[in-house]
């Protein structure tokens, strides 16, 4: 699986999935959720209002991932996934590498061969940016070999200074600048 890190806007990329930042209640919200609600309009509403009504009732837990239809959005589908508010007293890592995990296996089981992620968790929910790349990063690496028919995930970054952050950690080929994944 190629990894490629790139600046620009998630609703924009045009790749069989985009991953979706999702809140629990998977009804939209601010940042990545609000954005990708309002580009893909009303159908990715209603889809995951059915998923309200059936399988999660009481919202998406953190570290799950669930797709619907991606509505007027520049891909096939949407995959939502709920990352963990960032907590200094608590290590909630494994929930974040969960998300992009379990996002690469919803589209696999989809047959999607692209998939394009935003930074999960690093916005409304506080994730250090730094450490929310190398984690990413670290993810898709380690997951790339169970990825099946996923060929290209795309790390899609909206500030200039996380771009270069994350080509920095690409390049140290590692996962994290300087150190082991």
């Amino acid at each position: 699986m190629q990894l490629e890190v790139v600046l620009g806007d998630i609703t924009d990329q045009q790749v069989d999935a985009i991953v979706n930042a999702a809140n629990s209640s998977l009804l939209g919200g601010s940042g990545v959720d609000g954005a990708i609600h309002r580009r893909g309009g009303a159908e990715i509403g209603r889809a995951c209002r059915a998923l309200r009504a059936g399988d999660y009732p009481n919202g998406l837990p953190a570290g799950a991932a669930v797709a619907t239809i991606a509505g007027r959005l520049p891909a096939r589908w949407v995959i939502h996934t709920v990352g963990p508010v960032f907590d200094e007293d608590e290590d909630r890592s494994e929930i974040l590498r969960s998300c992009y995990r379990q996002s690469l296996r919803v589209a696999a089981g989809l047959g999607a061969r692209s998939i394009a992620f935003p930074l999960i968790s690093a916005g409304a929910y506080r994730w250090p940016v730094p450490a929310a790349v190398e984690l990413a990063i670290g993810e898709l690496r380690a997951a790339a070999a169970a990825a099946g028919p996923v060929r290209l995930a795309r790390l899609v970054l909206f500030q200039p200074e996380t771009l270069a952050l994350a080509r920095a950690v690409l390049a140290a080929g590692t996962g994290t600048v300087g150190g082991t994944a």
